[in-house]
């Protein structure tokens, strides 16, 4: 790939400039010297191709070298938090996604990237969905992300399956109509009519959930900041979300999250699967017992014309980084369009990370190797349900999946929790939803000016 001058200048800039903290992560350093950046990500499988891709390409084309610190996602997140917050510089890049950046930027943690966008003339920052520029956005109305991977979410069903039972999988299902098919469908080879993320976490069950909730006119908050879950629509989602996991659900779906339902799937155990559209590449992978088997529709809806998720895994750089030419640098890298034909390349295009670009929709390699479900992905990726009106009234907040503000992650992680007791069994949902207003109430109280 052409560098710009921006890159040259950086090589230089950056040869004696690493700063990386011993016991931080395994470095790409070669020879055992410290590295130019220091990134900290989530330790999926995009970022794992992408370690391995650094060394012989990014390295090797700008002279900057690369230590990686991947973690789980809660790990990750534990760590970036702290780190951010005291912004102490251990990591120059971060993957920060569409919950964080807009809180981060408003505390000053993130460096605005505008200013390298417009001297990088390779990046062609055109080519990102606006969706996600807007998502990665401050209020000041600078930038301060580029998204690595974007998603939406859809329905994934067994086409198989529905042909064994005689049932047809409308085109833009409503959740009712998903919940009369999971009925019909379960234990259908030994399938669960349906799988859904039941685990515990503000990003495992409350991610599907949430959007549930919008598109039945539930609401968390009202325009004066109280607390909403125990009014009817809240609850009628909710209670919908639980009687269809332990009717038609896996088991022991309190304790599954995302990873373990596509687990599931992949193996031929569920019927239907409603989750994020970067799991496709995994469904359609060599070895999974569904390959080729596998229909692809919008997100269910119910009082709402689009339900889906908006998210994305971007790339951010600390304020307080040493070496922000050069975190730009693997920035502009790792979100370009010459890395995803990198990956399809040499690993395979289904690997490459998709939902951030147009042009990887007109690629016909990509078409072709996606050709099950890049269509449903594209209009996911840009026909989602808006972050600021993604539900029947007015909110004080914006988000689809989350809240966006910073008291969620703590919220959102105990209401996760009432919700989960709840899917085993282990109290109603009534009960669940009265502890999770009394937390929400409290949680808003200096939005009230109390």
């Amino acid at each position: 790939m052409k560098r710009s001058r921006l890159a040259r200048a950086a090589v230089a800039a950056t040869a004696v400039a690493g700063l990386v903290l011993a016991g931080c992560g395994d470095t790409d350093a070669p020879g055992g010297e410290q590295a130019d950046i220091s990134v900290l990500a989530t330790d999926a499988s995009q970022m794992q191709t992408l370690k391995k891709l650094t060394k012989r390409h990014f390295t090797a084309e700008t002279g900057i070298t690369v230590d990686y610190t991947l973690l789980p996602e809660n790990e990750a997140r534990e760590r970036m938090n702290r780190e951010f917050a005291t912004q102490a510089g251990t990591y120059d890049v971060a993957s920060v996604s569409a919950y964080e950046v807009p809180i981060y930027a408003d505390n000053g943690w993130l460096a605005p990237l505008d200013s390298y966008v417009k001297a990088d003339e390779d990046f062609d920052q055109d080519d990102v969905f606006p969706n996600l520029v807007s998502s990665l956005t401050g209020e000041d109305g600078k930038l301060y992300a580029e998204p690595f991977y974007g998603e939406g979410s859809f329905l994934m069903y067994r086409k198989d399956l529905f042909r064994e039972d005689g049932l047809t999988m409308p085109p833009n299902p409503t959740w009712k109509q998903v919940a009369d098919l999971a009925a019909r469908v379960d234990g259908t080879d030994g399938a669960s009519g349906i799988c859904l993320r039941g685990l515990p976490g503000w990003g495992q069950n409350l991610a599907p959930l949430n959007t549930v909730v919008n598109t039945f006119g539930g609401t968390w908050y009202d325009t004066d900041w109280n607390a909403r879950l125990t009014a009817p629509e809240f609850k009628k989602a909710v209670g919908f979300y639980v009687d269809l996991l332990r009717s038609h659900g896996q088991p022991g779906a309190d304790r599954m999250g995302v990873l373990e339902i596509l687990d599931r799937f992949v193996e031929g155990k569920c019927a239907m699967m409603y989750d994020a559209t970067s799991l496709a590449s995994s469904i359609e992978a060599d070895g999974s017992a569904v390959k080729g088997k596998v229909g692809y529709v919008p997100a269910p809806h119910d009082r709402t014309e689009k339900a889906g998720w908006l998210w994305t895994w971007a790339w951010g750089i600390q304020q307080a980084a040493e070496n922000k030419d050069a975190a730009w640098e693997f920035i502009s890298w790792a979100s370009s369009k010459e890395y995803q034909e990198l990956v399809g390349q040499e690993v395979g295009w289904t690997a490459a990370p998709a939902g951030n670009r147009k042009s990887l929709y007109s690629n016909p390699e990509y078409q072709q190797a996606a050709g099950a479900w890049y269509r449903q992905e594209y209009t996911a990726a840009t026909d989602s349900a808006d972050p600021r009106n993604p539900g029947v009234g007015p909110r004080p907040y914006t988000g689809v999946g989350f809240l966006g503000i910073p008291e969620f992650a703590v919220l959102g992680t105990a209401v996760s929790e009432q919700i989960a007791a709840a899917i085993a069994g282990q109290q109603s949902v009534d009960t669940a939803l009265e502890k999770s207003q009394d937390l929400a109430q409290a949680a808003a109280a200096k939005y009230r000016g109390e």
